[in-house]
């Protein structure tokens, strides 16, 4: 069984897969950030030093490469639970391009690369994850989780702006656009599946109905 967990930023996709990864008994890969130099340099760059250097594209790029990485292996060895999927990977780039932090060209650049990526897993035998857990919530919801994991590139006024750009269009563009699976919602405002054990045991049932129905 493969399942990628998806969602806005510090909605508890990382928790989340490890609860998963326990009960289901299957390995995690999760989306490190720790070693990821461009990060932090997006988040605290002024507006010059990303036009200047770029950094929107490269963070980009390598994130990509990371997501393709860890998906390909995933579907290679048929079990795993991933914290982030390539299959949402687009929607991030496409709103960076919106912001103009993305120019024109690299966003036909990150198009190429991402469609030949995406040629390459529909080559594999298990060509898409049984299930994706899709977690969302409100903005006030999103807001108070970054600050309480307390990342220190995550924090600031200024990213208040960015932070609800990327939510406002995150579920209308996950509804439309993900078809590789069934999709399980979970809206953390109502469901707790880290403290109400119920809430949980039904998050397990769901998964393995609906990698059950598209097996």
């Amino acid at each position: 069984m493969v399942i990628v967990i998806g969602g806005m930023i510090g909605l508890g996709k990382t928790t989340t897969a490890k609860l998963l990864s326990e009960r289901l008994s299957l390995p995690a890969y999760y989306e490190s950030v720790e070693g990821n130099e461009v990060l932090p340099l997006f988040y605290k760059a002024s507006p010059e030093e990303k036009e200047r250097k770029r950094y929107p594209f490269l963070l980009q790029l390598s994130f990509l490469s990371n997501r393709f990485g860890s998906i390909r292996k995933a579907l290679l060895e048929d079990n795993a639970i991933l914290d982030r999927s390539i299959y949402e990977d687009r929607y991030f780039a496409s709103r960076n391009h919106d912001l103009g932090n993305i120019s024109d060209l690299e966003m036909s650049i990150y198009d190429g690369l991402l469609e030949n990526l995406l040629l390459d897993l529909k080559s594999l035998p298990k060509k898409a994850p049984d299930v994706m857990v899709y977690l969302k919530g409100s903005f006030e919801t999103v807001l108070e989780r970054i600050n309480r994991r307390g990342r220190t590139f995550e924090l600031g006024d200024e990213l208040v702006s960015y932070y609800r750009f990327l939510w406002e269009d995150y579920d209308k563009w996950v509804f439309s656009s993900y078809k590789e699976s069934p999709l399980i919602v979970v809206d953390v405002d109502k469901v707790d599946i880290l403290n109400n054990p119920s809430d949980f045991d039904l998050l397990v049932e769901q998964v393995k109905m609906a990698s059950e129905k598209k097996a």
